[in-house]
């Protein structure tokens, strides 16, 4: 009996090896493993703009750049154009890089042509299209960033554009409903989605809205992915950044030293249809409890919370970097990008700050009274940097 128990577990386990492998991964000429074949390019992509674009994988300006530049050429696209039989835009197609003669005179895409510039050889030299070169190198350029996030990346797009019309990328002059009625043309995004786009000005800066401080970051910590740049754009605002407030461009009065508002950002931050998310943010499982958890060999299951900052970050860019294109069409390339380093960290009130500074706009997700305070006083330097996303 137990001769013939012993021949069917060997039998089963001769039947399970024979099986093969659903999960096979390809091999790449360098040795790194992907799901498929048709991504081992972008490991050499991947090498090259690390070392020749991001100086070594760092979270600086061109970096920033890069995650802006994601925004501009996906978010011009209008099916509303389309079907007034007006061409509206191919979204994540390229475009801006293959027709930046055209999109780069756009008043929205100021300061773009550098990073573009900086960009393409690396697209012509790997013979991959502009369109997946613009979300591949913002993806890994945002990866750099302490505690950042993974964004999905899928390849295929062809090189085969047209330029975007003109007025389809939102402007710091911008009011909020103007804002949100363009992001809902071009892909259908809701409000909150707006305020978790705009995580990406947590490692931003402005280079061309006041270009007598170049590189104004827009919060106290433009290198990590925190909650700070939602706490701080809540501070009520005393002075300009540099010498004269440049409203007509879309500045708004900063809290602190050496850090630039945007006009849009501030009413954003305070308007009846995104506030309550704003202050929602910075009270999530993004920071200090990241932080302890961490030092877990085993993450508890809410670090994958889909409320957390990063990941709805994530969730967006990746619906936005899918405008005019069909996923199924396109190649899954994600496990190229790096896993980036570091957690999110929680927001914390500046030195010389207090919870009174704080304009509050939403009762229902009360401004966190649990915050942390630092001491002395608030001072943020700067050098040359990215513009707004």
């Amino acid at each position: 009996m137990f001769a013939k128990t012993f021949l069917s577990f060997a039998m089963l386990a001769a039947t399970v090896v024979a099986i093969p492998s659903v999960n096979k991964r390809a091999t790449c000429s360098g040795g790194q493993t992907t799901a498929n074949e048709a991504c081992c390019v972008w490991f050499d992509v991947l090498d090259d703009i690390q070392t020749n674009l991001f100086h070594d994988g760092t979270c600086g300006e061109e970096a920033h750049e890069a995650l802006r530049l994601i925004f501009h050429d996906a978010i011009a696209i209008s099916p509303a154009l389309t079907a007034q039989g007006q061409f509206g835009g191919g979204g994540a197609d390229g475009s801006i890089m293959a027709h930046v003669d055209v999109e780069g005179a756009y008043h929205a895409n100021n300061g773009l042509d550098e990073i573009i510039e900086a960009e393409r050889p690396f697209a012509l030299k790997h013979n991959v299209s502009f369109g997946d070169f613009i979300q591949f190198a913002g993806a890994v350029g945002a990866s750099n960033c302490n505690g950042g996030p993974q964004i999905p990346f899928f390849a295929g797009r062809s090189n085969d554009s047209q330029a975007a019309p003109d007025g389809l990328v939102p402007l710091p002059t911008d009011d909020v409903t103007t804002i949100l009625d363009r992001i809902s043309d071009a892909g259908g995004f809701v409000a909150v989605e707006l305020v978790w786009l705009l995580i990406s000005h947590t490692v931003a800066s402005q280079h061309t809205i006041d270009p007598s401080v170049p590189g104004a970051p827009f919060d106290s910590t433009p290198s990590e992915f925190d909650a700070q740049f939602f706490v701080e754009t809540l501070l009520n605002g005393t002075a300009p950044t540099g010498s004269t407030l440049e409203s007509a461009n879309g500045e708004a009065l900063s809290p602190i030293p050496g850090e630039f508002r945007l006009e849009s950002d501030s009413l954003i931050a305070r308007d009846s249809r995104t506030s309550c998310e704003w202050q929602r943010l910075i009270s999530t499982f993004s920071g200090a409890v990241f932080a302890f958890f961490a030092r877990l060999t085993v993450m508890p299951a809410f670090t994958a919370n889909p409320d957390d900052m990063v990941a709805k970050f994530v969730q967006t860019v990746q619906k936005l970097s899918l405008l005019g294109f069909d996923q199924s069409t396109l190649t899954d390339c994600s496990d190229v990008i790096p896993t980036p380093s570091g957690s999110p960290a929680a927001g914390v009130l500046p030195a010389g700050k207090s919870f009174d500074d704080i304009q509050a706009a939403c009762a229902a997700t009360p401004f966190p009274t649990t915050i942390s305070a630092l001491p002395g006083k608030s001072l943020v330097a700067f050098n040359a940097g990215s513009s707004v996303f």
